[in-house]
């Protein structure tokens, strides 16, 4: 008689650890609110206050993704704040109902609609190949020698900035292209070559972010803060005119830094060029998709480069127009299902409740008292408009190294920032100043956590951190240095300072 088969016992679930960020974002949150509370700050933005360090400890830490923070910041802010009295009336509270709805004020701002749009715009270019199109075509267009590759990666990246408005998505289209130009050069993954390229189509990513209004979801968290706080904001030419020529002149910087701490094996490579033509070819001539796809980004570039010398017309609106086009039956190029699982909705999310969690600061009047305290106990006062510029620039530098996200430390600091700009005395640009220092949100070239951009080339296992870091070390310390230079003459000239 055979023995009955031994039952495995059954197995406990593995446990699953809260997360130290997440515990240390409930001790910030309850420390800030243990505190005494000041005269001049009313018990409305004392909470507030409490629910920026819960935010800024969670996004540092990245104990939750930022979808799920961002549902945690809206719920905090409707129990924390529809407990606490109402700015305008102490005497009654503002109520749960009041309080989520000023958590979700974001969701009906007209910067998270030319989000949403961007994304929408990037994922038709990837739906369609476009993207991978213009990269190749832009390539093809360069010869064989290290230098033209390297300056190659950065060419495609101009003008994929123009078009795709997706720092992710623009990385995303470029680095398997890149990949498989190193491949057709026949060069070892780990050589100064294939590290060079990718470092280069990272850091020309971020660069690129600053010269283009629409490049980056934070110059258009930027825009949308200036509206709310400042009544006015940048127009997209207007930015393209300041932030250009710094984004020229730290691209030739780049390629300089790169060839100088990563020199390439050879001078020349043989059959990259062939290799560019013969995966275009691979293509097949331009689709019919394509061709209305560029038509429209053409449009686009023509109705953003003109608003308010042209026309009348906003950026979302104009965007908006884009996008109906792109839809439409027979003359779109895509259908919503087509598009609905290539948009990162998280974003959305993450950037409605950064909008919401900015003019919460400042309708509940924390973010003014927090720039007055900055004011009185920094001597910022004292300063002129280079000396604000380069301590509040640095901060945002310094800071940065802890955010792996742009848009998070927009959300967190620019409000904050725009505040203090607003307490300080003197005759200076407000709006200027806030685009300035938005041009600095998007200095993630040090550590590859700090970008979406340099993750994706961190993926390709061609370069490692500390190659990055040095680079991007330098690239940090020149362009912090251009940007006084330039805040002092060119800016200046402008009228930005």
């Amino acid at each position: 008689m055979t023995a009955p088969a031994a039952v495995p016992a059954p197995q406990s679930p593995p446990k699953v650890k809260v997360p130290i960020g997440l515990i240390a974002g409930i001790v910030a949150m309850v420390a800030v609110l243990l505190l005494p509370l000041p005269a001049e700050l009313p018990p409305a933005g004392h909470r507030m206050l409490a629910i920026l360090a819960f935010a800024v400890v969670v996004w540092i830490t990245e104990a939750v993704s930022y979808e799920a923070s961002a549902i945690m910041i809206t719920t905090l802010m409707a129990f924390l704040l529809g407990t606490a009295p109402s700015v305008k009336n102490p005497e009654v509270l503002y109520g749960t109902s009041a309080a989520i709805s000023m958590a979700l004020t974001g969701f009906s701002n007209s910067a998270l609609a030319l989000v949403t749009g961007a994304l929408f715009i990037a994922a038709a270019m990837t739906f369609t190949g476009l993207d991978k199109r213009i990269a190749l075509v832009t390539l093809a267009r360069v010869g064989t020698s290290t230098r033209r590759i390297l300056l190659g990666a950065i060419a495609v990246t101009i003008v994929l900035s123009l078009v795709v408005p997706s720092a992710t998505a623009r990385s995303a289209a470029v680095v398997p292209i890149m990949l498989g130009v190193i491949a057709a050069f026949g060069v070892d993954k780990r050589s100064n070559i294939a590290a060079g390229i990718m470092i280069i189509v990272a850091q020309a990513t971020s660069i690129w972010n600053v010269g283009i209004q629409t490049a980056a979801a934070q110059n258009l968290l930027t825009v949308g803060f200036m509206d709310k706080m400042l009544g006015e904001r940048v127009a997209w030419s207007d930015w393209l005119i300041a932030g250009v020529p710094w984004s020229l002149l730290m691209s030739a910087v780049l390629v300089f830094v790169v060839l100088k701490l990563l020199p390439p094996e050879s001078d020349a490579i043989a059959g990259g060029k062939e290799a560019v033509e013969a995966s275009l070819r691979e293509l097949g001539p331009m689709t019919s998709a394509q061709k209305r796809l560029m038509l429209v980004s053409i449009m686009l570039l023509l109705f953003w480069s003109t608003e308010g010398k042209l026309h009348r017309f906003d950026t979302t609106s104009t965007t908006y127009f884009g996008l109906v086009l792109l839809m439409l039956p027979r003359f779109g190029v895509m259908t919503w299902k087509d598009v609905q699982t290539r948009i990162p909705w998280g974003t959305v999310i993450v950037f409605g409740v950064g909008i919401s969690l900015g003019t919460a600061l400042l309708t509940t009047q924390a973010g003014q008292w927090l720039g007055a305290q900055v004011v009185a106990h920094t001597g910022l006062d004292h300063l002129g408009p280079l000396g604000i510029f380069a301590i509040l620039s640095a901060f945002l530098i310094l800071i940065h190294l802890g955010f792996a996200s742009a848009t998070a430390l927009t959300s967190a600091m620019l409000p904050i920032l725009i505040a203090v700009l607003q307490t300080l005395p003197g005759d200076f640009n407000r709006l200027g100043m806030t685009m300035l220092l938005g041009f600095v949100v998007s200095y993630g070239f040090i550590l590859p956590i700090n970008a979406p951009q340099n993750m994706v080339a961190l993926g390709t296992e061609t370069f490692t951190a500390k190659q990055f870091a040095k680079v991007g070390i330098l690239l940090t310390i020149v362009g912090y240095l251009l940007m006084l230079l330039m805040s002092v003459t060119y800016w200046r000239w402008l009228g930005w300072m």
